[in-house]
């Protein structure tokens, strides 16, 4: 079974629904998961928030976290991952906002992303460096590990 059939028997197992927020992979996430024959039980929405304005409007990020941090950052994906779990009213929201390259700074490298996932227990945030490896593989890596992000949640809210 592949992770996201996995994610979604798991989730449907647990009775818990989820969202996306995703930025630099610009809809691959909710693309996988849908992907999966009986998604339609688990999957609530996703939305792809490239601009800052769409993180705003759509999410509820604040104009001064993006000012402050910048999109590709913890505190940004965390307010995606809250907006998009308190809009959509799923259990799990997961977020994804990096830069996938090509380019970066020597602040923001390229092939930085941030992660953030939303569940009734809070938000959990966490930044990986995946390298200045390509676009193509900089978000395929993201989307596989905001899965494994989805896959650990599910199992910690299905926790008793």
């Amino acid at each position: 079974m592949g992770d996201t059939a996995r994610l979604v028997n798991i989730a449907r197992e647990a009775g818990l629904r989820v969202a996306t927020a995703e930025s630099c992979t610009g809809g691959m996430l909710a693309a996988a998961i849908t992907e999966t024959p009986g998604a339609s039980s688990v999957f609530e929405w996703g939305v792809v928030t490239y601009a800052n304005a769409a993180k705003r409007s759509l999410l509820g990020v604040s104009a001064e976290s993006l000012d402050a941090h910048g999109a590709v950052s913890e505190e940004v994906a965390a307010e995606m991952a809250r907006g998009a779990r308190d809009r959509s009213g799923a259990e799990i929201a997961i977020s994804i906002t990096g830069l996938a390259g090509p380019g970066g700074s020597d602040h923001k490298p390229e092939g930085r992303v941030c992660f953030g996932v939303a569940t009734r227990n809070g938000i959990a945030t966490e930044t990986v460096e995946f390298g200045a490896r390509g676009r193509d593989t900089v978000r395929a890596l993201s989307r596989d590990r905001a899965i494994a992000l989805v896959i650990a949640a599910i199992e910690a809210q299905a926790r008793p």
